[in-house]
């Protein structure tokens, strides 16, 4: 048999797709690997445990806090707001990690710690590229210590004499309520918010503030609910000759309106001619941005804007400590109406006359709708009463409106309270203020429980002023305290007429809200 070496001979060819890489031994543990793909002749299990790509990554770190404010420090000089556990807690832990920015975050979540450990632990996973081709992912813990350090604006406030800007509010009269309803809008907004103290003094209160940016917030509110007029003045503290830095202190003076609400007004009858050719003899039913003005004999209103008022400024002719108790004879009402007013003629007798006297009054007045006769009204007596007041002597002088000055102005209407005052289902928030350096003498301390109690009695009365603050639920007493309450109103309706108070105004429960921040828990035994 012969055999041609030249002879073709069929070679059969390898599929396609298939390579077969060279296989080698892990250098660790003698794990078959491919070698081609591996790095540094290490299995991807002995990566994992060879390699740590949390190296350079903080496990420990401090976090600083202010116990007052509770706010955290962001360095440099940043202070932000963060409850535990948010997000915004966790971003600043991350933040602190020096390292952490050259590996890439997958995850991170907080476990719980003590609340009074003051530690916080964070759980991060991160993904890094060990060797080219090999991408790990680690979990590690840190643990951050929490410590306490004041922040500047906290440590201003229990320092004196740090305040940057101050705002002096102050209203010429010799009552409290218009404050206490400025008190009551400022609690309901929170535009408090930013004042470092809050100082009582004669005639106002000043509020001090570290920036001037929230002194001008601050005076921006008061403008948009109150009728002011405001100065501005500032004092030079130190200056930086090099840089011609200069630092200041500023002060804004705001005057409020001497005219309150239910006060007697004789306006200049060339103002009152410009305004609707309304009486020059008002009432002031309500005092908003302007001062709204009423004529209980016609029923006619007006308005009378800031800069109008402080172009020609002029004050109250009676205010309602002047106020003067009348009995209704008759009323019949006219049918005219406004809003909630009803124009009504009225046949009054002054309380103290009764008995003495059967001097009569007859009057308008836009209380027709909740008066009967029998009840009890407030009003201002005009018959026999001087005035010093410049604009009441050009009406007496006028032949114009000296014949239209009525004998009797009612106000409103007087419900009779019993000595005790009952304990009310209702309260408001107070401002927490700082006296000044004189401590207010008994007789004023009566006057401001007296304004207090006036004001309280407004709130009950009308309802659109209630509508305008925030009324709190009265917290409930503890079981024997109701019931001692419940024996002395039994006693006392005993003794006294029990349908005195059936008349007085009550607050309806779903007008009040819920005071959820100062919620107490107190342990009741039950017996």
């Amino acid at each position: 048999m012969s055999m041609d070496l030249d002879a073709p001979v069929a070679i059969q060819s390898a599929p396609l797709g298939q390579h077969n890489g060279a296989t080698i031994l892990c250098c660790n543990c003698g794990a078959p690997i491919d070698g081609t793909a591996s790095a540094g002749a290490l299995c991807y299990d002995c990566v994992k445990l060879t390699v740590d790509i949390s190296e350079g990554v903080q496990r420990e770190a401090t976090l600083h806090i202010c116990r007052d404010c509770e706010r955290w420090l962001q360095p440099p000089a940043h202070w932000l707001v963060a409850v535990p556990e948010s997000r915004e807690l966790l971003a600043l832990c991350l933040r602190k990690l020096r390292g952490l920015s050259k590996v890439r975050i997958i995850d991170a979540s907080f476990i719980w710690t003590e609340p009074h450990s003051r530690r916080i632990k964070v759980k991060i996973t991160i993904q890094q590229e060990a060797f080219e081709g090999t991408i790990l992912q680690q979990t590690f813990e840190v643990e951050y210590v929490v410590a306490y350090h004041q922040c500047p604006d906290c440590a201003k406030s229990f320092t004196a004499n740090t305040w940057r800007a101050c705002v002096q509010v102050r209203q010429k009269v010799p009552h409290k309520r218009t404050f206490l309803y400025l008190e009551q809008l400022i609690l309901k907004h929170s535009a408090h918010k930013d004042t470092i103290n809050i100082k009582e003094v004669k005639d106002g209160l000043d509020f001090f503030f570290a920036a001037r940016n929230q002194a001008e917030k601050f005076l921006d509110f008061l403008t948009s609910v109150a009728p002011v007029r405001t100065k501005k003045s500032q004092e030079l503290i130190s200056m930086d000759i090099h840089t011609s830095t200069k630092s200041y202190k500023f002060s804004y003076s705001v005057e409020l309106v001497p005219i309150c609400k239910d006060d007697l007004v004789a306006i200049p009858i060339k103002l009152a001619k410009s305004i609707g050719n309304i009486s020059p003899l008002a009432l002031c039913y309500r005092v908003g941005t302007s001062v709204n003005l009423l004529d209980p004999n016609t029923l006619q209103t007006a308005d009378i804007s800031t800069p109008i008022y402080w172009r020609a400024p002029f004050t109250s002719l009676a205010d309602v400590q002047e106020l003067v108790e009348f009995v209704i004879m008759d009323v019949e009402p006219t049918g005219a109406t406004k809003g909630r007013f009803l124009l009504a003629e009225a046949t009054v007798a002054r309380a103290s006359d009764l008995g003495s006297n059967d001097k009569t009054y007859f009057t308008r007045t836009h209380l027709g709708g909740i008066l009967h006769p029998g009840d009890s009204v407030m009003g201002y007596h005009l018959t026999g009463t001087n005035f010093n007041n410049p604009q009441f002597e050009a009406l007496e002088e006028s032949n114009t409106y000296s014949s239209t000055i009525p004998d009797v102005m009612l106000v409103k209407k007087f419900y009779p309270r019993k000595k005790k005052t009952k304990a009310r289902n209702w309260h408001i928030k107070r401002m927490n203020k700082e006296e000044g350096e004189m401590l207010p003498r008994k007789q004023d301390q009566e006057r401001m429980e007296r304004d207090f109690e006036m004001f309280l009695r407004d709130v009950e009365e009308d309802t659109e002023l209630r509508s305008t603050l925030a009324l709190y639920k009265a917290q409930q007493n503890s079981k024997a305290d109701r019931m001692e309450e419940v024996e002395e109103e039994g006693a006392a309706t005993e003794t006294e007429d029990g349908s005195e108070d059936e008349e007085v105004p009550k607050i309806n429960m779903n007008e009040l809200l819920d005071e959820f921040d100062e919620l107490n828990v107190a342990d009741e035994h039950l017996a």
